[in-house]
């Protein structure tokens, strides 16, 4: 099942571009949304049938390239579910957010889907080249979706983007080879590597090991100071691809700390993780104050994605604290992961309505606008939403992954998971500030040509049919968690067991 579900996308996008360009753009953008909601129902189903605490399930092996200990592994934990749900949850948002598209919708589409199938292969690897090879497709189709459907400018941003994680990506791979060497025998299946622990008692080899995979997947998720590709990315993107962008392809990275450098690296982890929890305050901290100083919208929601991924990469760090409570360490891993769920659904909500805003003003510039809770409170009450749900409000997802960090990281690391509590306060401030000046006051919109004003109209249905279920769900994950947290707990407490080793 979880074959068809990568690889279905894929499919339709090579039938889609045997149509003739000049067909209706509906048949496109409907075979789109047809295809992306036949994913979430796979999905659903998969779900339905999973054992919370049954480890790694809907496992399929098949020879690939068995001379070089290659092979095709896939499968889903408690680890990978909640990613491959949420992946296809945006996909489909995304799919009716395009639904007005009409730029080569032909192979805007196509590349959607092709993303897809990257995200949920990666998602679902359990042999490192077959990580690795969706990591790298997953980087091409958002190139291309950059540059072709981008803003002005967009072009240099997405090369900016395609050289720093790609470059990222080469020195994950030196990381893997690393492993593969060390293996006896060799081989670079995931699960094979993490029961034989291979670097263990090679200190030298471990950590170079490390450093080589930990480059690699901070440049993707981004951290401190590999970031400097994400704003521009974002900002230039079209509002589709930077929901997919923050929702999905942000987390690449720090998921691949939890499935790859814990489990197989687990005495190089627990030497250099306060490295980890440093670059992880320093993310926190820098992108919040950098996101207070933003005048442009969307590069501001941009910045926070640099301080929320910096929570993970705390959580993840102060969980290596071996000989501190085991509870709070998984308390931490479990709030890592809850925060990669909520993130998505919050920030990719934030961009779709970031293309809300720019689609009626032709600007992301917070000075251009006021009072826009007048002529669009449908609108406003949506952003509202989601700004205090991304801030960490009570009652919503991003409160009960904060909270869990924070209180998992407490006991192990309590000075900086002090410095960290301030980047809350900090992105309080900067999205109650940008809420005022966009929404309240005297209305005033961009001028689309000089003594006139760009009508400033509501939400239209496949835009609510984009944004709301988003924001509901953060809401159920805010109030009933639990049926997520059963999923990710068990898998949490398998992976302190493997640091402990």
């Amino acid at each position: 099942m979880l074959t068809v579900l990568v690889v279905l996308p894929t499919v339709v996008a090579a039938l889609l571009l045997l149509v003739p360009r000049g067909a209706p753009r509906r048949v496109f953008l409907g075979a789109w949304v047809t295809t992306a909601a036949a994913e979430l129902a796979l999905t659903v189903a998969v779900w339905t049938g999973f054992r919370a605490s049954g480890g790694m399930q809907y496992e399929t092996r098949a020879r690939w390239i068995p001379s070089a200990g290659v092979g095709y592994h896939v499968g889903v934990d408690g680890l990978s579910l909640p990613l491959v749900t949420v992946t296809c949850v945006l996909f489909l948002a995304c799919s009716f957010y395009a639904l007005r598209e009409n730029r080569r919708v032909r192979e805007f589409t196509a590349l959607f889907l092709f993303l897809q199938t990257t995200c949920l292969g990666l998602f679902v690897a359990l042999d490192l080249i077959l990580f690795f090879v969706f990591f790298d497709l997953s980087i091409v189709a958002m190139y291309f979706i950059i540059a072709g459907w981008g803003h002005k400018g967009a072009a240099r941003a997405a090369l900016k983007f395609f050289l720093y994680t790609f470059i990222g990506s080469l020195a994950l791979l030196l990381g893997f080879i690393g492993l593969y060497l060390a293996a006896d025998p060799h081989t670079f299946d995931i699960l094979e590597l993490t029961r034989a622990n291979p670097v263990a008692g090679r200190s030298v080899h471990g950590a170079l090991v490390l450093l080589a995979i930990g480059v690699g997947l901070a440049v993707k998720t981004p951290t401190v100071p590999f970031h400097t590709w994400l704003p521009p990315a974002h900002t230039d993107a079209p509002a589709a691809g930077s929901a997919i962008l923050a929702g999905v392809l942000l987390k690449m990275g720090t998921y691949g700390f939890l499935r790859i450098a814990m489990p197989i690296l687990p005495e190089a982890w627990r030497r250099y993780a306060l490295v980890l929890v440093v670059i992880g305050v320093v993310s926190v901290l820098y992108g919040a104050l950098v996101a207070l100083a933003q005048t442009d919208f969307k590069r501001m929601v941009a910045y926070t994605s640099v301080n929320h991924m910096g929570y993970i990469v705390l959580a993840v760090g102060a969980a290596a604290a071996v000989g501190t409570g085991e509870e709070a360490r998984q308390l931490a891993i479990t709030g890592a992961v809850f925060q990669m769920v909520s993130h998505g659904l919050l920030t990719g909500a934030l961009f779709l309505l970031s293309g809300v805003l720019y689609e009626r003003g032709r600007t992301y510039d917070m000075a251009a606008y006021s009072g826009v809770a007048g002529p669009a409170p449908v609108f406003a009450a949506l952003t509202g939403i989601a700004a205090f749900a991304s801030l960490g409000l009570p009652g919503f997802s991003g409160f009960i992954a904060e909270f869990q960090i924070l209180a998992g990281s407490l006991g192990p690391q309590p000075v900086a998971t002090g410095l960290a509590l301030l980047g809350i306060l900090i992105t309080a401030a900067l999205f109650l500030r940008a809420l005022q000046q966009i929404l309240l006051g005297p209305l005033r919109l961009p001028a689309l040509a000089p003594g006139t004003a760009r009508p400033f109209t509501d939400m239209r249905p496949h835009e609510n049919a984009a944004i709301v279920p988003l924001l509901a769900l953060g809401i159920v994950l805010g109030l009933a968690p639990r049926f997520v947290l059963d999923l990710i707990e068990p898998a949490s407490r398998s992976i302190l067991e493997l640091l402990a080793r």
